[in-house]
């Protein structure tokens, strides 16, 4: 597989990317050297190896699930940019 110019000229307008003819060739070049390293992992033997999503054992650390007591709101609504009847006042998104 390789990447040609035409690729990364349609990527680039996907992304909404000026690229220049240098770059562009630039860009080329590059994907296609990281595709020829990338396809030397096809030369390894993995017969009889397991698939892995990651490299060492990984497992959630859970704690118990305890209640606690909360912020004062007075606490909380130092941190807060705007307040409204005690509540965090924020900007309108919807019209």
């Amino acid at each position: 597989m390789s990447i040609t110019n035409q690729d990364v000229q349609h990527v680039a307008k996907l992304a909404r990317l000026n690229l220049s003819e240098t770059e562009e060739a630039q860009l080329t070049e590059q994907l296609n050297a990281i595709l020829q390293y990338a396809e030397k992992l096809n030369e390894l033997d993995t017969e009889g190896i397991e698939p892995t999503t990651h490299v060492l054992h990984v497992s959630n650390v859970m704690r118990e699930d305890e209640v606690r007591d909360s912020l004062p709101i007075e606490k909380v609504m130092l941190n807060a940019p705007d307040e409204e009847d005690g509540q965090i006042k924020v900007p309108a998104i919807l019209e």
